[in-house]
């Protein structure tokens, strides 16, 4: 049974380094709310082996890699509480342990992999770092078999979206804290953009042009994991609607910036993560479809290009680059 302190602690972890997701975590039921903050936790543990200012050499971050994956899938014994709660978490809700091998594995290829020629590459990337970890999630809320096969392509895709949107966002601090570029890099060429340009943090139209289309693709994966909210139960629904609202919000302030995340890294203030926490659950109480909140939500997405029909507003995502 995982213990109360072993929830406390990965709350913490979740509450200073997921601001964002954890405010969407606070609206799932406590019995999904609790291995949400073990996962998370979990999560987070591996990402600073390699992440962290303090990190060691690569030989060194791949045996501390090892011996969390190892603890993780409870093959080793471990005195870490977040540890020992995931591999019950793991165990209980029958997470299949490639999906902890994949995001494991995507944790130490950060270690040695810092640009990504082709979407195809970055894609086989967010299998690991984002798509298992859409997947964990939906393991957790124990849906029957044909709703689980329904909701796990929606969930990956949905996985994909948040990484996306966080690459999207985080172009400076990935580029001046760690030396990398997770745009595509036969992305930047195409607008004439080189990696250089962008490790000297040096913002164009060309890179404008580059994360313009790349948010397009963000946001046709944003599309296709909402569709699937509606197959998760009801009591998780509006948190994981909750979450795609308060992620793809920051495409918002990218817009209203010329879609520079070179000079600066935009952030939702507190204000504005409440004010959208309380127009979604507002609209939730009047219409339960997912999908149609969403796109009532969210209707900052570019208004250069063509809608589907969605809602009585007729908004949508892009359907073209």
């Amino acid at each position: 049974m995982v213990e109360q302190k072993q929830v406390a602690r990965s709350k913490r972890i979740q509450r200073r380094t997921g601001k964002t997701f954890h405010v969407a975590t606070r609206l799932l039921p406590q019995r999904i709310r609790h291995p949400t903050y073990v996962l998370y936790g979990f999560f987070r543990i591996a990402d600073e082996v390699v992440d962290a200012e303090d990190t060691g050499t690569p030989a060194e971050q791949r045996a501390e890699l090892d011996r969390l994956r190892a603890a993780a899938l409870g093959e080793e014994p471990t005195d870490d509480p977040v540890l020992e709660a995931f591999a019950e978490v793991v165990d209980r809700n029958d997470i299949p342990d490639e999906d902890v091998h994949s995001f494991v594995d995507a944790m130490e290829s950060d270690i040695d992999t810092d640009r990504y020629e082709t979407y195809a590459e970055l894609e086989a990337y967010m299998d690991g770092s984002a798509a298992a970890v859409g997947r964990m999630m939906t393991a957790i809320m124990d849906l029957d078999p044909e709703e689980e096969a329904e909701a796990l392509p929606h969930a990956t895709k949905l996985g994909e979206a948040f990484q996306m949107t966080n690459f999207l966002r985080d172009v400076r601090e990935d580029a001046v804290e760690r030396d990398r570029i997770y745009l595509p890099l036969e992305t930047l060429r195409r607008h004439g953009v080189s990696e250089q340009q962008i490790l000297d943090l040096e913002f164009d139209e060309n890179v404008a042009a580059a994360i313009r289309e790349e948010m397009a693709r963000t946001e046709r994966l944003y599309e296709e994991g909402v569709a699937g909210i509606k197959y998760l139960p009801e009591d998780c629904q509006l948190a994981v609607l909750l979450a795609a609202v308060l992620y793809v919000d920051h495409h918002r302030l990218i817009r209203n910036r010329g879609y520079d995340t070179v000079s600066a890294t935009p952030e939702l203030s507190l204000t504005r993560k409440l004010s959208l926490l309380v127009r979604t659950r507002w609209k939730w109480q009047w219409n339960r479809d997912p999908e149609a909140v969403f796109y009532d939500m969210c209707t900052d997405f570019d208004p250069s290009r063509e809608r589907h029909g969605h809602g009585p507003h007729g908004t949508g995502v892009p359907q073209t680059d």
